[in-house]
């Protein structure tokens, strides 16, 4: 397995090698505002919303997020390197299609910024490659069905790590907005570990021993397959790599659909607390 040290990258690696041909600069978040506004050069956005979900909040298939790769420029010899506010969903997405060569950037867009580097506003041209067909790595994807079957199974673990307020019921969306809201709750049995528990205070993932420290207290070991959920997969993924690559668990999947479809779909159990 390898480990978080290997797969986090600082400002001053990638200024390092952004000349490198085979390397791929990706931002990743909700929103083009602040890419927009400047970005590392050479970087191509995803949008969160609009590049992996559909326009019902569904997530991409397999062949549509193969075609955002080849309209990115991504072979499978490509180095990609992602940041942004979302950039762990895009790693974990690149791992569930057997991509070997992906790293990011760990905490916020700034750290390029603070560490002396320039952003640009030219926008990437990237030319359009054929991205061959994955093959994948299903075990670190947990379908609707699956999650349904882990409800009250003690050899898995369902793990809710958005807010309080939306494991409570509160709220639909994390910002609290109503627009497009389904209904609130958290799947049945979840057990609930908020993301930014795991996180220092400039937004990074905290010590290894830190974040043991805290998923032992929540009572998420490594013996049980755990399947991460939120709302659109960004949280689950950060805590999906946090139990995968630095605590070393074996069995971490996402549940990519996540809240965003099982709170509004007809016939899924929800719970309220």
């Amino acid at each position: 397995m390898t480990t978080a040290t290997e797969l986090h990258v600082d400002p001053e690696w990638i200024a390092g090698h952004l000349d490198d041909p085979d390397l791929r600069l990706v931002e990743v978040d909700v929103s083009p505002a602040a890419f927009d506004a400047g970005h590392i050069p050479g970087a191509v956005f995803w949008n969160a919303y609009r590049d992996l979900r559909r326009a019902d909040y569904s997530p991409v298939a397999v062949d549509e997020l193969v075609d955002l790769l080849s309209r990115s420029g991504i072979e499978r010899s490509s180095t990609i390197v992602l940041y942004g506010y979302g950039a762990y969903l895009g790693f974990w997405l690149m791992k569930s299609l057997g991509h070997e060569r992906v790293v990011l950037m760990d905490g916020p867009r700034e750290r390029w910024e603070q560490a002396g580097y320039a952003w640009t506003r030219q926008a990437g041209q990237p030319t359009t490659v054929s991205y061959p067909d994955p093959g994948g790595a299903e075990t670190i994807v947990a379908s609707r069905d699956e999650v349904m079957r882990l409800i009250g199974r003690p050899d898995g673990l369902i793990l809710d790590v958005r807010s309080r307020e939306e494991f409570d019921g509160d709220r639909f969306w994390p910002s609290g907005a109503t627009a497009d809201a389904g209904r609130t709750g958290h799947i049945p049995g979840a057990v609930h570990l908020a993301f930014d528990l795991l996180l220092d205070g400039d937004r990074r993932l905290r010590r290894p021993d830190e974040i043991e420290a805290i998923c032992d207290a929540h009572g998420v070991g490594p013996d049980q397959r755990v399947v991460t959920y939120c709302t659109i997969g960004n949280r689950a993924s950060v805590v999906w790599f946090a139990l995968r690559h630095v605590l070393g668990f074996p069995d971490v999947a996402v549940y990519y659909g996540s809240w965003v479809e099982w709170g509004k779909l007809d016939g899924t159990p929800v719970e309220s607390s």
